[in-house]
């Protein structure tokens, strides 16, 4: 069972909605940061933006600034070359495959103008400054923020950095990895960080841990200053129904228990 911690705060069912697909990279936010946002700061990319570019949609005035380092040329030249060879040999999936052969036109297309994409790594401390970059600089200049924090397993190394700057963001979207290792981690920044806590999903790419609770967890947080809460835990059960779908589709999603 997880923590008691890790119940969200209640929230009214109407204001959640789910950005994104219906599997890995979509999000269960509070629709009513949307028009208030200016910027969506993405840490970690990957080669899905499907979430930003509903959120675009919906504000057209944000901006998207990515942070990924491991999204090169030589990325995009791997990831043709496989797609190309699954479009030949996945002959029931081909025209899913065609679209994934033009991904990085789709890329080149929404990373321009005011949306960037840089190749920096978010780091705690810098040590190279064409290559690194912190959550401090990244948000100094900056106000009315979505943070979206998908690092594989370096969110632990800034989450005193997203502590520090959180009364600038409006909403807090992160990926915990490995948490059976790093729950005491986990609960500190919880209770340090000055955000709400208003939904958390099980990622089913991995399988549970001893305690049968998922390896992985995706939380929501909100700015309970200028979005309303409710000041208790909810009483909802996880995952939400017509919200929440699994990460990965061919496996059932991950029902979470909570310690009272």
């Amino acid at each position: 069972m997880l923590p008691k911690i890790f119940k969200p705060y209640d929230i009214k069912l109407k204001n959640l909605i789910r950005i994104g697909p219906k599997y890995d990279g979509g999000y269960v936010i509070d629709k009513r940061v949307i028009k208030k946002t200016h910027y969506i700061i993405t840490c970690g990319l990957n080669d899905d933006w499907n979430f930003e570019k509903e959120f675009v949609k919906k504000n057209m005035h944000c901006k998207v600034l990515a942070y990924d380092h491991t999204v090169t040329n030589n990325f995009w030249k791997k990831r043709f070359f496989n797609d190309l060879i699954n479009f030949f040999l996945l002959k029931k999936l081909r025209m899913n495959k065609i679209i994934d052969i033009f991904r990085y036109i789709e890329y080149k297309f929404f990373f321009r103008n005011s949306n960037k994409h840089y190749k920096k790594k978010i780091v705690k401390k810098i040590k190279n400054i064409d290559s690194e970059e912190t959550i401090k600089n990244i948000l100094k200049n900056k106000k009315q923020i979505v943070l979206k924090v998908d690092i594989e397993g370096d969110e632990y190394n800034i989450l005193r950095d997203i502590i520090f700057s959180s009364k600038k963001i409006n909403l807090l979207i992160i990926e915990f990895h490995n948490i059976s290792k790093n729950i005491n981690k986990i609960k500190s920044f919880i209770k340090k960080l000055k955000l709400r806590l208003i939904h958390i999903h099980g990622n089913n790419y991995e399988n549970l841990n001893n305690n049968i609770d998922p390896n992985v967890v995706e939380m929501t947080f909100v700015n309970h200053k200028k979005f309303k809460t409710r000041n208790y835990k909810t009483n909802y059960a996880y995952p939400l129904a017509n919200l929440d779908f699994p990460n990965l589709k061919r496996r059932d999603d991950i029902v979470l228990k909570f310690h009272e």
